[in-house]
């Protein structure tokens, strides 16, 4: 067997490897089976996706306190909890519940980029309970622009979805979904396929880590001063991420 046949023959290989078993964790990570297939509030925006994720974990906090974390997201706000040299121009996200950003609102822009230039619109939000921004890009510029208006030629949709439920001990199971499409379909299928997909599991899992870690030290603080169980679950609260 040449050399070329032998490499295209590992190249094929490697490919329906991960197409059959890493790339369905990937796109399910820390999710369980009914909640993966659930369908949530929101789903409905994007029409025929041909991308789609769900990942989940357990924070150890209420909802209530959950949510102020995340209402607060956003570039030049307080970043997106992940790795901030990527996703947020470099600036470190902040480590506090800042009161002038909690005042967000459906149809409200939250920027992705210093610039503005790109940015998700609210498209849901239910306090404590779910979280929706969608995402429209022109393509190749990478600008964002208003679905109800003309459409580009080329583009790319979606939207990222929080999803909190309340869990029988009290803390948080925090459901992220994604949705997705974009014109030309083939193109935006082997981009999100090959660099879309993995780079979402980085940071989102990133996020997990950096929101369990925020709201464990919260409670943490909470819980100085009393005793017994509940004190000591604040302590444990960074170790629970279940899938």
């Amino acid at each position: 067997m040449s050399m070329r046949v032998r490499g295209t023959a590992l190249a094929y290989g490697a490919t329906a490897a991960y197409a059959a078993a890493l790339r369905p964790a990937l796109l399910s990570w820390g999710a369980t089976d009914t909640e993966a297939d659930t369908s949530y509030p929101s789903d409905e925006l994007i029409e025929n996706a041909t991308s789609r994720s769900t990942m989940a974990a357990s924070l150890p906090a209420p909802p209530e306190a959950v949510w102020p974390w995340l209402v607060q997201m956003g570039c030049g706000r307080a970043g997106w909890y992940s790795w901030d040299l990527f996703d947020n121009g470099g600036r470190s996200s902040t480590d506090r519940i800042v009161p002038e950003w909690q005042d967000l609102a459906v149809g409200d822009r939250v920027p992705t980029v210093p610039s503005g230039a790109s940015y998700f619109r609210v498209e849901v939000l239910d306090p404590g309970r779910t979280l929706v921004l969608r995402s429209d890009l022109e393509l190749p510029s990478g600008r964002s622009f208003d679905p109800r208006g003309a459409m580009p030629r080329s583009y790319a949709d979606g939207i990222w979805a929080f999803h909190l439920r309340r869990l029988p001990d009290g803390c948080t199971r925090l459901i992220v979904r994604t949705r997705g499409r974009g014109v030309p379909s083939m193109a935006n299928r082997l981009f999100t396929w090959i660099l879309g997909e993995p780079a979402h599991f980085i940071m989102q899992h990133r996020q997990f880590h950096e929101l369990r870690r925020r709201v464990a030290r919260r409670e943490f603080a909470g819980a100085e001063g009393t005793e017994g169980a509940e004190a000591d679950r604040a302590r444990r609260g960074d170790l629970r991420l279940l899938r």
